[in-house]
């Protein structure tokens, strides 16, 4: 749990500094935004390398983004992009 809480939380803690709309992330409450992923502990592996950025985590068996699954029993669902940018209200210099 205490693993999680490091994946997810405090993440959404820290950028609630820079925007409001991380005060929506994080969490699995009414009114938070639905972004959930549904992993395997023993199998869960990141892939992406400084040179590979982009590739996806090992052990992912479901995502979803905005309520959207993005990632539907281990395989990427095509043409979907459900996501969104949080974006600051502070402008840099």
């Amino acid at each position: 749990m205490d693993a999680l809480r490091k994946m997810s939380l405090m993440p959404a803690q820290r950028l609630e500094r820079a925007t409001a709309a991380a005060r929506r992330k994080g969490r699995l409450q009414e009114g938070a935004d639905a972004d959930i992923v549904v992993f395997n502990p023993e199998t869960i592996q990141d892939l992406a390398t400084y040179e590979l950025p982009a590739q996806y985590s090992r052990g992912v068996k479901y995502l979803l983004v905005s309520g959207t699954i993005v990632v539907d029993d281990e395989k990427l669902v095509e043409g979907v992009a459900s996501g969104r940018a949080l974006v600051s209200g502070r402008r840099r210099r």
